[in-house]
């Protein structure tokens, strides 16, 4: 009787576990992507720049601000990005409000603004909003004082005392030659403050996402002068986030020895200000589920800090006050800050950790707490999908590997089953020994159990070995850009997205959109009966509670899974197929007629009334 409450104990957390994954994690999330993917391309005036409330650039560095600045050395107040400008406009009337200098690379376009010296106006080449081939390329950085602004800056910071004109957000700076930056071919500026210091700037870029943004400064005066490096990248406005938690968004970096630091808007806004202890190493941004923009220090110790300012619009920041720099009368002084803007690529993103030895880069892309089972499987994926040019037919493949590995104990628990089905007669004969006691047929049961070296849970472990897998690979098509827009065949464009047909509307052949909740799609119903027929091989419990969960269980997940990503439920249908025939070639090799017709009219057949 124990072993019979535990076999149903297993099968109802499964399906609890499933059924709230579902509905309390995959339903809102579904919901959130949708609305997000609708007013992406839709977002204007209504999240253009905040009022008052927002913090002042430093001009005078130790002059009060609504943020709490990290201090220096000898006090000196990290910048903030500056208030936003009150009047709302467009992206292109904001970017025409200053002059400008072109980046335009293989997979980048947009501009530096010559006001403030600042990197706000990116979009990527090689992404757009949704599959469609005329659907407008992602953009990432945008301009102050229109639509979602969002930028990196860069510069120098000082003591209130020492009274230096320091460049800052208002600053136009002078273009020297080249006014397109590319690979291979940097820009300049500079700008003299009248009074003995001129600051340089000059930018070059890599043939991906890549900035390095070298600042110097030229001492004319009679006099030495402090200065403090800085970097910041600053979004105004709570971007929307898929709000899932096997996902972060918001603010990351890694910090010398303490690792990684993950922090959600929420807490940042809630906290005001998080500032981690100074260190010697490492980077800090911000990270969307596809983007990110980072920066890296140069070399020696700096203060990383995350903040927040509220008024109209959430201003959010992350930036660094590096450890003062002195320049000395008639010396110079220079610092290299590398900034990734871009696309969270694998392959990218680790050769920038390797080539640019960006301490654990690698980080930035969230692999999760299964990073061990989770990236490995990613790089199969992808190692088969270089091989096939179809990253669905490398999930096929992947999942071909993924069941050799697991042979020896599928194999094990099919030849129990098998065993199973061979004495269903005895078990029905025990059944009908003793119809009225339960704990005797119990007994009988597990005594023929143990003479037939029968394992009553084996049904189960097929199912059980693949969840580790199952949660890995939903974690990557959830979190990895490459399978983003990934087709298939047919109707599946996006591996990512799930099944866009559904039974309700024959599967697009009447007008009509149905609600979420009955999207059921053409591959989560071959999951469902590939499904099914798996469980048609098995033999059939005595008890009937059993029976009907089992009888019950494929349409279960057939709902369930109908709103998962089409190349996990591909996946799924794909495993049951290949299990169907291994379990087959096992039972018949056991001597076990396999009659999965038989079964299937079994279950629909109307049982006889006891007595009758």
């Amino acid at each position: 009787m124990s072993d019979n409450r535990n076999f149903i104990l297993a099968i109802v957390l499964s399906l609890v576990i499933l059924i709230g994954w579902q509905y309390f994690v995959l339903g809102p999330k579904m919901e959130s992507e949708r609305k997000l993917a609708e007013t992406q391309s839709g977002q204007t005036t209504e999240q253009t720049a905040a009022g008052t409330g927002a913090p002042a650039a430093p001009a005078t560095p130790g002059a009060a601000t609504s943020v709490p600045a990290p201090q220096g050395a000898s006090g000196a107040a990290a910048p903030i990005a500056g208030q936003p400008a009150a009047t709302a406009m467009t992206r292109e009337a904001a970017l025409a409000t200053s002059r400008r200098i072109a980046i335009d690379t293989p997979r980048l376009s947009g501009s530096i603004n010559l006001t403030g010296g600042r990197v706000d106006d990116l979009v990527l080449k090689d992404y757009r909003e949704t599959v469609k081939d005329d659907s407008p390329n992602i953009t990432l950085f945008s301009p102050d004082g229109g639509p979602n602004p969002y930028y990196a800056d860069f510069g120098w910071t000082a003591d209130a005392a020492a009274g230096l004109a320091l460049p800052g957000r208002d600053t136009v700076w002078s273009v020297e030659g080249n006014t397109t930056l590319k690979p291979g071919s940097p820009v300049a500026l500079n700008w003299d403050n009248g009074a003995g210091l001129v600051f340089k700037r000059r930018f070059e870029i890599d043939e991906n996402y890549l900035f390095t943004v070298t600042d110097s400064v030229d001492n004319g005066t009679g006099a030495a002068a402090t200065i403090y490096p800085y970097g910041l990248i600053s979004r105004i406005g709570t971007p929307k986030t898929s709000g899932f938690y096997i996902l972060h968004e918001g603010f990351v970096g890694v910090f010398g020895e303490d690792g990684l630091s993950e922090q959600s808007y929420k807490d940042v806004t809630e906290e005001g200000e998080i500032k981690p202890a100074k260190v010697n190493s490492g980077w800090l941004g911000i990270t969307d589920k596809y983007w990110a923009a980072a920066m890296v220090p140069g070399e020696g110790t700096f203060q990383p800090r995350y903040s927040h300012a509220g008024g109209a619009q959430d201003i959010y920041q992350a930036d660094f006050l590096s450890d003062a720099v002195t320049v000395g009368a008639g010396a110079s002084a220079s610092t290299t800050t590398r900034l990734f803007a871009g696309a969270k690529e694998v392959s990218v993103i680790d050769g920038y950790e390797a080539s640019a030895k960006i301490d654990r880069f690698e980080l930035l892309i969230d692999w999760g707490w299964f990073y061990f089972i989770t990236k490995p499987l990613f790089f199969a994926i992808d190692w088969f999908f270089k091989l096939f040019g179809n990253f669905g037919v490398a999930i096929l493949a992947v999942t071909v590997i993924v069941k050799l590995f697991f042979f020896p104990l599928a194999n094990k628990s099919y030849v129990s089953m098998s065993r199973m089905k061979k004495v269903q007669p005895e078990m029905q004969a025990i059944k009908e020994r003793h119809p009225d006691d339960k704990m005797k047929q119990q007994q009988e049961l597990m005594e023929l159990y143990k003479k037939e070296k029968i394992n009553p849970l084996a049904g189960c472990l097929p199912i059980f070995v693949q969840i580790p897998v199952f949660f890995s690979l939903y974690k990557v098509l959830f979190v990895t850009i490459e399978m983003r827009h990934a087709p298939f065949f047919g109707w599946i464009q996006d591996l990512s997205a799930p099944d866009p047909t559904t039974l309700f509307n024959l599967f697009g052949l009447i007008p009509y959109d149905p609600p979420q909740f009955l999207m059921l799609g053409i591959w989560p119903l071959i999951m469902g009966i590939t499904m099914f027929v798996q469980m048609k091989l098995n033999p059939t419990p005595p008890d009937p509670t059993q029976q009907m969960i089992f009888n019950w269980m494929p349409v279960l997940f057939t709902f369930m899974l109908a709103s998962f990503p089409a190349g996990l439920v591909i996946y799924w249908a794909w495993n049951n197929f290949l299990s169907i025939v291994q379990q087959w070639v096992i039972m018949r090799r056991q001597g076990v007629e396999v009659d999965i017709l038989g079964n299937i009219r079994d279950t629909f057949r109307k049982k006889p009334k006891a007595g009758s």
